[in-house]
């Protein structure tokens, strides 16, 4: 018995960046809005990509799916949600409190953690309230990236402590009556998160070491959080037709390999495995084959033989844009959507660049990020680091304390601690970690291999506010947090490679979030299409079904988004401590 036959209430879907957590999210909701049953789908990843499936304009109230009857979905908007956070916490003093405390009150709700906290509101009414869902029979959460969706998860009890230990009138999320009126409902998110007669967590994979190593450490972690009723789904099993084809043949040994090696918490999981498909999981159609255990393809080949192979004349190479980005100093940035390769693309341009004698920082901001195993055996003059979260916050609070409290009397103390214990203090480290980071960039070259798309955004923005929320716990804002945003905006300072895969949603994705990069005046250097089979010889019928769907995403790349790109081709084998590059559906 499965999630599909025994489903719960509320169900999550979780899983490393691009393991199909939208499609298996999308095709549940659908079968069990064919079943009968009144659905909500609600997406709480910044970078949502519902209507991308759905082919329908979806926003943040229950929007009816077309030829669904009972299927609805959402996106939780973050920013909206921060700004209806914010006003309903400053509208009620407009015209009693002077301008002077307005402004400082909408100041100090500026930062990112404001939106977290926001978005949060809106999750924990969907799962503790009962009255905001008394519709629907089942709630289905498409969630964020792994790293994110921990934090939103772990959110309630993180808050809920807050609440409880502090005595301020305000904290970093505004005036904290604002919190404690959401106690009860935060209390009973928690509850609803470890009842197994409530919730399900599907935890979605690829047979990928790295993405069911990451599903592993999520697993144990929600264990640790008593969330103990877990699945796991298999996405883009992969199993060769035509075994003449090399490339089809590597593909599905490597699969094999992986799940045989399948680390012990996922292997004691009930999981179902989803064979890969010729093609993108886009429409009702598609949605409703997603769980068949066979694949179709036979309907496809005069299609696919008719198309060709997509044209690829005029694209660099990743060897040639290397040679564009090799610079005396300055910073590298590879950006996209969660599982496009931006790990084992920024491992590559570091390491050669540095075999080209250059001295090389390789460092992320992603909390999922696997930098050291893609680099493997590192030149002498590539230095591999991470900004981890827990060891800035441990240094950010010891410096505020030996600085701003260094002479604060008893009093001023307490409330300081208190204000450093708020979860936003996180946000703060690693924001000024980041800064740090790029300031290093002034004597040598530094490749970031930054967080999936949403969180990046948030982070950039984190330029223009994040200082005001630093001034407020430190005495002064430090010089690379102050020259962050000039530095982003130097086109011979910094350069952003924009990456992606040749299909819908990582092209679209990455096309929004070149327009966010463009309104804060920073422009991309280049798009690397990632994982491509358009330059590779294939002849198993399922490759050669995918390669044909890549022209129409290659020529929007090529002709419409960028100024400069380069294409990687699919390589099921990679060099010894290299992520294998890989499909994904």
């Amino acid at each position: 018995m499965s999630f599909l036959d025994r489903p719960t209430p509320t169900m999550f879907f979780t899983g490393k960046g691009g393991v199909g957590k939208t499609s298996t999210s999308c095709a549940t909701a659908l079968r069990l809005a064919r079943a009968g049953k009144k659905v909500l789908l609600v997406s709480t990843d910044p970078a949502s990509n519902l209507a991308e499936v759905f082919e329908t304009t979806i926003g943040s109230v229950p929007t009816a799916i077309a030829e669904a009857p009972g299927l609805f979905a959402l996106n939780v908007d973050p920013e909206a949600a921060a700004e209806a956070y914010r006003e309903k916490l400053i509208g009620p003093y407009r015209g009693v409190l002077p301008e002077a405390a307005l402004a400082a009150m909408e100041e100090q709700m500026a930062g990112a953690c404001t939106v977290e906290i926001a978005a949060f509101n809106e999750f924990a009414r969907l799962i503790g309230d009962p009255a905001a869902v008394e519709d629907f029979e089942h709630v289905i959460f498409d969630t964020a990236p792994t790293g994110h969706t921990l934090r939103l998860l772990t959110l309630p009890t993180a808050w809920t402590g807050f609440i409880e230990n502090t005595n301020a009138g305000t904290s970093c999320v505004g005036p904290l009556q604002g919190m404690i009126e959401q106690r009860a409902l935060y209390a009973a998110a928690v509850e609803a998160l470890a009842d197994p007669a409530q919730t399900t967590l599907v935890l979605v994979s690829r047979p990928e070491r790295s993405a069911l190593d990451e599903a592993e450490r999520t697993a144990t972690e929600f264990l640790e959080l008593k969330i103990a009723n877990q699945e796991l789904v298999l996405n883009g099993v992969f199993a060769a037709r035509d075994r003449a084809d090399g490339i089809a043949v590597a593909l599905e040994g490597r699969g094999q390999e992986a799940l045989a090696a399948m680390p012990p918490t996922l292997a004691s999981l009930a999981r179902i495995e989803i064979p890969l498909r010729p093609r993108q999981v886009v429409g009702l159609a598609a949605l409703e084959g997603f769980f068949e255990p066979e694949v179709e393809v036979a309907n496809d080949q005069a299609a696919n033989a008719a198309a060709g192979a997509p044209d690829i004349a005029g694209w660099d190479s990743l060897g040639a844009l290397v040679e564009a980005l090799e610079m005396p100093r300055g910073v590298i940035m590879t950006m996209g959507k969660g599982g496009v390769g931006k790990t084992t693309v920024a491992a590559a341009i570091a390491r050669e660049l540095a075999k080209r004698g250059r001295d090389v920082v390789l460092t992320t901001t992603d909390p999922a990020a696997h930098v050291a195993e893609a680099v493997g055996d590192a030149p002498a003059n590539l230095t591999v680091e991470r900004i981890d979260p827990a060891a800035e916050v441990e240094r950010y609070r010891a410096d505020v304390m030996e600085t701003t409290g260094k002479n604060l009397d008893a009093d001023g103390l307490a409330l300081l601690e208190e204000d450093l214990a708020s979860p936003c203090t996180e946000e703060i480290a690693v924001f000024q970690a980041f800064a740090a980071t790029v300031n290093r960039a002034k004597d040598r070259i530094v490749v970031m291999d930054t967080a999936p798309t949403g969180h990046t955004i948030l982070l950039l923005d984190a330029a223009q506010s994040f200082h005001r929320e630093v001034s407020r716990q430190a005495k002064a804002v430090p010089e690379a947090v102050l020259e962050l945003l000039p530095r982003l905006r130097d086109p011979d300072f910094t350069r952003i490679l924009l990456c992606t895969l040749p299909e819908a949603t990582p092209v679209h994705e990455a096309a929004q979030l070149q327009d966010d990069l463009r309104r804060a005046e920073i422009e991309p250097f280049a798009w690397l299409v990632n994982q491509s089979l358009a330059p590779v010889a294939v002849s198993d019928p399922i490759l050669v079904a995918r390669k044909a769907q890549e022209g129409r995403y290659l020529q929007e790349v090529k002709n419409d988004l960028a100024k400069r790109s380069a294409i990687i081709e699919l390589r099921p084998q990679t060099a010894a401590g290299q992520e294998s590059q890989r499909l994904s559906a």
